[in-house]
């Protein structure tokens, strides 16, 4: 081992309990924002929104620490595009641009360190197999890949490279598996549970500070919904209720597990849609922590909203002229 890596291992740790006490929950919302409805052929959808997550939580394991002096803000734009080649099956993409920051403070003054520029990217291919494991049941299947489209070699505006977590990129291929599970009511078809898996392998940087290597730990979510719809007004809105766990593990560098990275997070997220017109749909979200329970000592997620527009182009209907 180079002395670079061995003096980054004994420093990261030291950096991320004294300065930062973040880990991967600041970074931005890929996972959280693929899963587009697969419609007819032909049929795209694009949607818009704007990703506000805020970590002012310092948490030490599951024991929440009285110190608000850490303030971890992401703001992301998000935009996700999704075509149905066929009535099954569809390719869905996300393009983002983001914005870090992590402010400290302490004896009186203030560190601020922040980041802007266009983040990763995702593409995801699904196949929906209806009612194969049961009536007005639809089961979805996707594999894709997150691409390093974003930098990650940002500096400091004193020129110091900053931490991966605060880079609008990783340098890094991600293989993301994506599974989903709805049930309409037969008693009421407007009313579904659904339930949503998504697991991302993440790949290695391999050039971190130049010649180190760096890997954000593997990630895994699952999500249980019920949503509904309702009249009021004469406009169709869904308001929705979802419970997520999500389970990251540790960050690597150098090949050795980094300190104060990692955890497990549970939380809930109401979310409220408006149907503007047949083709628009505007809606919001909050997500809210229940529980975690980190590595160490680290940052976690106080509340995060989401707010966007998603619009659908149908295919234009063939005329089938009169016998």
């Amino acid at each position: 081992m180079n002395l670079k890596i061995y003096l980054s291992l004994l420093l990261f740790p030291l950096g991320y309990f004294v300065d930062a006490q973040t880990c991967c929950s600041g970074g931005i919302p890929l996972s959280n924002n693929i899963g587009m409805a697969i419609l007819e052929k032909g049929t795209t959808q694009i949607g818009v929104s704007y990703d506000y997550n805020n970590l002012n939580t310092l948490n030490s394991g599951s024991e929440k620490l009285d110190d608000n002096a850490r303030l971890r803000i992401t703001h992301s734009v998000l935009v996700n595009a999704s075509y149905a080649i066929t009535d099954h099956f569809s390719v869905e993409g996300l393009l983002t641009w983001v914005n870090q920051r992590r402010k400290i403070t302490q004896f009186g003054g203030e560190n601020l360190d922040q980041s802007s520029g266009i983040g990763d990217a995702l593409l995801l291919a699904k196949y929906n197999f209806s009612d194969v494991i049961g009536k007005n049941t639809d089961l979805n299947i996707g594999v894709g890949s997150k691409i390093p489209l974003g930098s990650s070699t940002e500096k400091s505006d004193e020129g110091i490279t900053l931490n991966a977590d605060l880079q609008p990129g990783s340098n890094a291929w991600d293989i993301i598996y994506f599974t989903s599970v709805s049930k309409s009511m037969n008693f009421r078809p407007s009313l579904s549970i659904s339930s949503r898996v998504i697991y991302r392998s993440t790949g290695t940087n391999n050039d971190y500070f130049g010649d180190s290597t760096y890997k954000f730990g593997n990630d895994f979510q699952a999500f249980v919904g019920f949503s509904d719809q309702f009249l009021l007004f004469k406009t169709i809105t869904s308001p929705s209720i979802s419970f997520k766990y999500r389970n990251a593990q540790q960050d690597k560098i150098g090949g050795f597990n980094l300190d104060n990275t990692g955890g497990n997070w549970v939380s809930v997220i109401p979310n409220f849609s408006i149907n503007v017109n047949k083709n628009l749909v505007f809606s919001t979200k909050a997500e809210l922590p229940i529980y975690s329970n980190v590595d160490g000592t680290q940052l976690t997620p106080t509340y995060r909203i989401t707010t966007g527009i998603l619009f659908t182009i149908a295919p234009k209907k063939e005329f089938q002229p009169l016998n």
